[in-house]
């Protein structure tokens, strides 16, 4: 299921970026599986990646390439995860990153890889070395809607964002893929991203702009509270456009920084509209609270709670989850009679119980609705946050039951 049929099918072009997408049969005998992005010379590149003590092995390469020299390449392969496979799997994600270095003439520190799929096997490394001419032939600027294909799993529709804006009398492109649909609960990272603008950005600025968008995109869903050890987000700025950026033009910076957040808030929202098996598309809005900190911390309690997910995939106004949900999220001195928690425009709670003015039949339309918002007042400071999740359906527990079947 999906929430919302608005998917993009085009993107716009960035100067010194071209795409390939290949089937290689990785899992699966006819299917895009293998996507590979070359990089323009000179090009920055920023990233940040899960924070699960078991991350993958081509996490632990990419990340050891990326300090090392610039990145020419992004290999990605699906169907396989490389994850739990010890050094063997290191050795693997090396020899599939020389692989495409000879056919390049580049470094093989100059290729990056990444991988999604399955956990604990063994990567096909020949069928990924087989499918590397192929795609090298593909490559194209315009092939972003079958690379986006090319690196779905449990996906139902490719996730592509795009945006220009003038800067200096100059349109300058940014342009993303994404993919994810389960195990997702990001920190300081996404499932798979790939985000890329034509603006010549400095290292350092790069990687600023890359952790703070993150902060507000992907490091605010989740589907089911599981972080991936695969989690990977990359930012690319090839200066094609002859256009720079400098954090010294706090305009420029600003107007380039809304276009940025825009892409990224697409893509990560994106992900939760095609969440496994969702029905519904959930902003969870926590105000007043005393910091970000206590406002995720409820946010995530109430996003995470599997009853009140499975209530709202029952479109079921059972406002006692929420509340209790709340209850339990741990922050302290919790002054429960000042909190408000409304569905919608439906106030459900305050005073400490349900309001006097609550209808269920009111609160029932608003459930019956594709996309809600929830509001929890905490009435106790100004910091205000958003996270976005969906519900849990059957159809949930059945991709995950049948993942690897």
């Amino acid at each position: 299921m999906v929430v919302g049929t608005n998917a993009r099918r085009n993107c716009l072009p960035v100067k010194g970026i071209r795409l390939a997408a290949v089937k290689s049969q990785i899992r699966y005998p006819d299917r895009l599986d293998l996507v590979l992005i070359e990089i323009a010379e000179e090009a920055t590149v920023a990233g940040v990646f899960t924070q699960n003590a078991f991350c993958a092995a081509p996490v632990t390469v990419a990340k050891e390439h990326l300090q090392q020299k610039g990145s020419r390449y992004f290999l990605v392969n699906t169907g396989n995860a490389n994850a739990g496979t010890g050094t063997a799997g290191i050795a693997a994600a090396l020899g599939c990153c020389q692989s495409v270095a000879d056919l390049t003439n580049v470094d093989f520190v100059e290729v990056l890889p990444f991988s999604t799929g399955v956990i604990g096997e063994s990567l096909p490394v020949d069928k990924i070395v087989a499918g590397i001419p192929d795609a090298l032939a593909e490559l194209s600027e315009d092939n972003w809607l079958s690379a986006a294909k090319g690196i779905m799993t449990t996906d139902t529709r490719p996730k592509i964002a795009t945006a220009s804006v003038e800067i200096n009398g100059q349109q300058v492109h940014v342009s993303g893929i994404a993919k994810g649909a389960g195990m997702i609960k990001p920190n300081m990272a996404t499932m798979l991203s790939f985000v890329f603008t034509d603006v010549a950005i400095a290292e350092v600025l790069l990687d600023q702009l890359i952790n703070n968008v993150v902060n507000r995109s992907f490091n605010r869903i989740t589907v089911d509270g599981d972080t991936s050890t695969n989690d990977c987000c990359m930012l690319v700025a090839t200066g094609r456009s002859g256009i720079a950026l400098s954090d010294s033009d706090t305009n420029t910076l600003e107007k380039f920084t809304e276009v940025l957040d825009a892409v990224f808030h697409e893509l990560a929202t994106g992900l939760i509209r095609d969440a496994e098996g969702a029905s519904k598309f959930i902003t969870l809005r926590v105000i007043n609270g005393t910091s970000s900190k206590e406002c995720l911390q409820v946010g995530y309690a109430v996003a995470e709670s599997p009853l009140v997910k499975t209530a709202f995939f029952a479109a079921d106004p059972n406002w006692g989850r929420i509340l209790a949900a709340v209850g339990r999220s741990g922050l302290e001195d919790l002054d429960i009679d000042c909190i408000k928690i409304y569905l919608g425009d439906v106030c459900l709670v305050s005073n400490g119980g349900v309001d006097l003015n609550y209808h269920e039949a009111r609160a029932q339309a608003v459930m019956n609705n594709e996309e809600i918002e929830v509001v929890i007042d905490l009435a106790r400071g100004d910091c205000i946050e958003t996270i976005w999740t969906s519900d849990l359906s059957h159809d949930y527990i059945r991709i995950n039951a049948e993942y690897r079947t």
